[in-house]
């Protein structure tokens, strides 16, 4: 188990920024998303009580008022594995950092945002490498380039760049979390219009998701072709979010546990889609 680094003093953690992170991983929870875990059901050997320690642990980390994006990110997963004992949020963490200290800058946040991942140097990439190593995300495996086992010898844009084509999260980093911004804010907001409960319109944002694109983490662990298959089977079945059919979508969300398939980066997706709408 990771020791927890210390919890930083309450004067130096900004409070709407850690409440704003907290709320957001409540909302992602409430949402029926199949295959991953959330209020109407557990899955992977995981609770809901595991994420919201999770978020409770990371949160002040990641609110850390001066704190840069790599201490951000270090500091909070390895509160969490100390609390949870297992990889509930390292993608979580890793959109949350640039998110958190964007909003802590102020102005635009979409603008503030593209000014911090192009300040990115080499120690935000060492201590993020550390931060994966304690991590240990299933199907990480070594990497062609800027493999994590080793000192980085690239700032942590270009280390994410040399995975974005592979990885959702390290894309984000690269186009400046478009996929966040033109993909699942437009749905949160474009739902309001229909959904007639916040739960039903986060549910869609996770299928913007992974019916959009193949699950990173899904490819990770069972390889592309099922995670291209995977994204197919989520097309399929957006026909039921509106109107928004639980019982089909509980089917589906057996279904996809009993197979072990957990599309747990679209999940990250939208909690990070649920920081931004939060705090833009």
């Amino acid at each position: 188990m990771t020791d927890a680094p210390p919890p930083p003093a309450a004067s130096d953690v900004d409070e709407r920024l850690r409440d704003a992170f907290v709320a957001a991983c409540h909302d992602e929870l409430t949402a029926l998303k199949p295959g991953n875990v959330h209020v109407h059901a557990p899955g992977h050997r995981m609770t809901v009580r595991d994420f919201e320690v999770s978020a409770a642990a990371a949160a002040p980390h990641l609110a850390r008022k001066g704190a840069s994006v790599g201490r951000r990110v270090r500091d909070a997963v390895a509160a969490t594995a100390a609390a949870v004992g297992t990889n509930t949020n390292l993608g979580i963490v890793l959109l949350a950092a640039p998110i958190m200290v964007a909003a802590e800058a102020g102005g635009d946040l979409r603008a503030a945002l593209g000014d911090v991942l192009g300040s990115l140097d080499v120690e935000d990439a060492t201590l993020v490498f550390e931060a994966i190593r304690i991590a240990s995300p299933g199907g990480l495996g070594a990497a062609p380039e800027h493999d994590v086992a080793a000192p980085p010898t690239v700032d942590l844009r270009a280390a994410m760049a040399a995975a974005a084509h592979r990885d959702q999260i390290a894309r984000q980093y690269v186009t400046g979390f478009f996929d966040l911004f033109e993909t699942g804010l437009e749905v949160f907001d474009s739902t309001k219009l229909w959904a007639v409960a916040e739960d039903v319109r986060i549910a869609a944002v996770y299928f913007s998701f992974t019916s959009g694109f193949p699950d990173s983490h899904v490819a990770r662990k069972h390889g592309a072709v099922l995670a291209e298959d995977i994204m197919k089977e989520f097309q399929t079945f957006k026909q039921y979010l509106h109107p928004f059919d639980t019982e089909a979508l509980l089917a589906f969300d057996a279904d996809l546990k009993r197979r072990g398939v957990n599309p747990g980066t679209s999940a990250d997706l939208t909690v990070g889609t649920m920081l931004l709408a939060r705090l833009r």
